[in-house]
């Protein structure tokens, strides 16, 4: 296989260019002072390393290509990340071009001198010395092969960690205590009865004997749980509503699998997920790794296929149980089902054409806001500081809802808008644009893909539990009635609080 250099990014050629194993590249004839992309690169050059994950335009950095270098400073800035890195990027890559070109230009010279041995060997003449220069010439070919593999694979190691660019709607801040409230909601009047205290969530679904986590941490240790009786069912209820939501939205549901393959992984999660959040999966074969959301590999779903504009917008529904470490995460967040390994999540994914972009995220915060609505939980949306943006997200919402125990709101929902972020890595195009568009040549252009939770069932399901509890029991939520065996209104408390969990809201744990 070879590569086309530069062509937004290093990566796997079309087929038209994969029978090309040239010790040149096709174009050249550039000195090294002056900014070039060749067309075909070297067959020296590596594939784009399955550990690296270039997700910004290289061109973009290049003024010569018609990028525009201070625009990914000021998003660098507004990220309140280092902005020195995109003038390495930069010079990292000028650093590349240049020693690909001196192995292109003993590639020449080699060339040359097999000429000269043609020549002697055809007049019947001594031509040890050519050989021996050739030997050498072919020795320094091979070492500036080698520096150029070394020297790209710093350039993308660098370029990298340089995030998407920040929408100028986005608060400018690295603290999200100025996260701001874009609107809150709240039903016109209380769901449940009046109580003299409020219990936490945890506490409510183990007195309607719903939750089990001191024989699952027997199983599996701390945040283990099983889901037992109506608690097994209101969570069932919540996945198959928010099913049944999405698609009379026009979503595909879409199971996808719980595992992936490490390079495949690699190419939509950010490297310290895998330390931080992501569970190994060992065996046979590739390693793999279980998946944190849908997400994952809902991005992946489409990757290396040319989408035409007519299968625009594709929006998938996903469905999955997702499994992380959540390491680090302790105190009241701990508690029950809220923080834990291991989940359901109803997740939003829409590929889309880069024009339709924003609308599709309004539309799919608004999906999120009308199925909390129906569920009568108070909530508020805010738009989340530039700082606190993963390297994917250009913009970035979470929904969250009202906790009466803890007094106060905890997130529900994220919606992100990653413009081409992810879809240029997992190469799934859309079209070419024309060159009078994009200086120096036609760039392909890539869809777009947005995300956002609808219902992590289990956290859900706790926020439901605190807003829908009465002195004696819980009230059923109207819409998930349907779900559940009986539809039943109210659910009893059936067991006592042990001594261990016995909390009243404003307490500490004892």
């Amino acid at each position: 296989m070879d590569c086309v250099a530069w062509e937004r990014k290093v990566l796997i050629a079309p087929e038209s260019s994969r029978d090309s194993h040239a010790d040149v590249a096709a174009i050249h004839s550039q000195s090294p002072g002056t900014f070039h992309f060749p067309v075909v690169r070297p067959a020296y050059l590596p594939l784009y390393p399955t550990n690296t994950t270039i997700m910004l335009d290289l061109q973009d950095f290049i003024k010569e290509r018609g990028g525009d270098p201070e625009k990914i400073r000021d998003s660098q800035r507004r990220r309140h990340a280092p902005v020195e890195v995109v003038d390495e990027v930069i010079a990292l890559w000028d650093d590349h071009r240049k020693t690909q070109y001196s192995a292109t230009q003993i590639g020449s010279e080699i060339n040359a001198v097999q000429k000269e041995i043609g020549m002697k060997k055809k007049n019947k003449e001594n031509a040890d010395d050519l050989l021996k220069k050739k030997e050498d010439l072919q020795k320094q070919k091979k070492d500036k092969e080698d520096e150029a593999t070394a020297k790209l694979a710093t350039l993308n190691a660098k370029a990298k960690s340089i995030g998407n660019y920040v929408h100028e709607s986005v608060p400018i801040s690295d603290n999200e205590d100025n996260n701001v409230t874009e609107r809150e909601w709240k039903p016109e009047a209380g769901l449940g009865a009046k109580t003299e205290q409020t219990l936490s969530h945890h506490q409510i679904v183990t007195r309607l004997a719903g939750y089990d986590s001191e024989r699952a941490i027997k199983l599996v240790g701390h945040r283990g749980y099983c889901l037992t009786g109506y608690g097994l069912f209101l969570n069932q209820a919540l996945i198959n509503y928010g099913l049944e939501f999405l698609f009379n939205k026009g979503y595909t549901p879409n199971q996808p699998p719980f595992f992936m393959n490490r390079n495949q992984m690699a190419k939509t999660a950010q490297l310290e997920q895998f330390d931080e959040e992501l569970y190994k999966v060992t065996g046979d074969g590739e390693e793999k790794y279980l998946i944190a959301t849908s997400e994952q590999p809902l991005s992946a779903l489409h990757s290396e296929e040319w989408i035409q504009g007519g299968q625009l917008p594709i929006k998938y529904a996903g469905y999955s149980t997702c499994f992380r470490k959540e390491a680090g995460k302790h105190g009241k967040e701990a508690w029950g089902l809220f923080r834990v390994h291991q989940f359901e999540k109803i997740e939003q994914f829409i590929f889309c054409k880069p024009e339709d972009s924003w609308k599709h995220f309004d539309e799919m915060i608004a999906a999120s806001e009308e199925f909390y609505k129906s569920l009568g939980l108070p909530y508020r949306v805010v738009s989340i500081v530039s700082g606190a943006l993963n390297n994917a997200a250009a913009k970035k919402y979470d929904l969250e809802a009202w906790f009466p125990f803890q007094q106060e709101y905890k997130e529900l929902v994220s919606c992100s808008n990653c413009t081409d972020y992810q879809t240029r890595e997992l190469e799934v195009r859309y079209g070419v644009k024309k060159a009078k568009e994009a200086p120096g040549g036609g760039r392909k252009e890539y869809v777009h893909a947005l995300n956002a939770t609808l219902c992590a069932t289990e956290r859900t399901l706790c926020c439901i539990m605190e807003n829908y509890q009465t002195p004696d029991g819980f009230k059923v939520p109207e819409v998930l009635r349907k779900y559940i065996p009986g539809q039943p209104e109210f659910l009893p408390y059936v067991a006592e609080l042990p001594k261990e969990i016995t909390v009243v809201a404003g307490q500490k744990k004892k």
